[in-house]
């Protein structure tokens, strides 16, 4: 059995314990499956944390506390060696089904059916999890219970769908070829960005995207910016206003970059480090540097790739710059 295999079969069955405990049990699960001293990696604001009871405190008890019934509804599922360290990850990316029973975060509970995307990245030595990245769309979930903390967005927001060719789920090693086919054309795509980056030019021709993207590309951008569909449509509604809107861009690197046959994904903490000058997210600029951390998980056909899911810590982006989008909403919704 593969390394790669072998590890999948791990996390699954962690999954599988996750959904099995509730608020009181969910610590056990967490110092079955992670090392003493796991660096686990959380969007705002939940951030760094160092093993499986900072864990267990910060993020999942709560979670479990407010959302009941979790189901993980998996759209991509993949394993693989990151090309900058040699580290084993095995990632997956979807959404939670959940009953939104109580508040969280201080958005106030639905008493209804939520979505909540995520992407999650775990890293493997000798059994155990040692390195953990953790994103969720935060936003996502202010928006299903009616909150809009940022002017209307460029892209349209709703619940994504999974690969168009219903094979992100990959339980089987796959063809090792078709994975360094994928990480190659990932790369010159990352390249012709950073380039971007280093010439400033913000208003780039459809033509460099084609080198890599096919045309009709679908891109599942977070809540805030939105998806968008076709090249055109990319760069009108998201890329342009993105890159037009910060200034001094610069590219950190990933803590975690791989691919699996047809998939490929990483994430940053930070990938991105910018300073706004007003347009993106349709906000005022601020001068004050600040830094993203993404997640992209890609598909490829043939040679270009055609699907792209993104998740951005937006809210640890806008705090940086004195803006806490979760506290004003606590203020709202709870004035008391």
């Amino acid at each position: 059995m593969s390394i790669e295999l072998k590890n999948k079969e791990l996390i699954l069955e962690y999954y599988q314990a996750i959904e099995q405990a509730n608020a009181e049990t969910i610590g056990d699960v967490l110092s079955d499956y992670m090392s003493d001293d796991c660096q686990w990696y959380g969007v705002h604001p939940f951030n760094e944390q160092k093993g499986p009871e900072a864990v267990n405190k910060i993020f999942w008890q709560p979670f479990l506390h407010a959302f009941k019934h979790v189901q993980r509804r998996q759209d991509v599922f993949m394993a693989g060696v990151s090309g900058n360290d040699g580290a084993n990850w095995v990632t997956s990316m979807g959404h939670f089904m959940v009953q939104f029973d109580q508040d969280w975060l201080g958005i106030p509970r639905s008493g209804k059916v939520a979505m909540i995307r995520y992407a999650d990245f775990n890293c493997i030595e000798n059994g155990k999890i040692v390195r953990s990245g953790f994103f969720c769309d935060i936003i996502s979930v202010m928006n299903q219970v009616g909150i809009n903390p940022l002017p209307q967005s460029t892209g349209h927001s709703f619940i994504y769908p999974g690969p168009r060719t219903h094979d992100g789920i990959q339980l089987q090693d796959m063809d090792f070829a078709d994975g360094e086919k994928t990480m190659s054309l990932l790369n010159q795509m990352i390249d012709d960005f950073s380039q971007l980056n280093k010439t400033a030019n913000d208003n780039y021709p459809p033509e460099i995207l084609e080198k890599t993207w096919a045309k009709d590309m679908a891109w599942y951008g977070p809540a805030g910016i939105g998806a968008t569909y076709t090249i055109p449509k990319f760069q009108e509604q998201h890329s342009y206003p993105f890159r037009q809107g910060l200034k001094d861009k610069v590219f950190n690197g990933h803590i975690c970059r791989y691919a699996e046959g047809n998939y490929a994904c990483f994430f940053g903490w930070p990938n991105l480090s910018s300073t706004p000058i007003g347009g993106f997210l349709g906000l005022p600029g601020s001068e004050i540097r600040a830094d993203m951390r993404v997640v992209d998980v890609y598909r490829r056909e043939g040679n270009k790739l055609v699907e792209n899911w993104v998740l951005i810590d937006i809210p640890y982006w806008l705090k940086q710059q004195g803006l806490d989008i979760l506290e004003r909403s606590r203020k709202i919704n709870n004035p008391s």
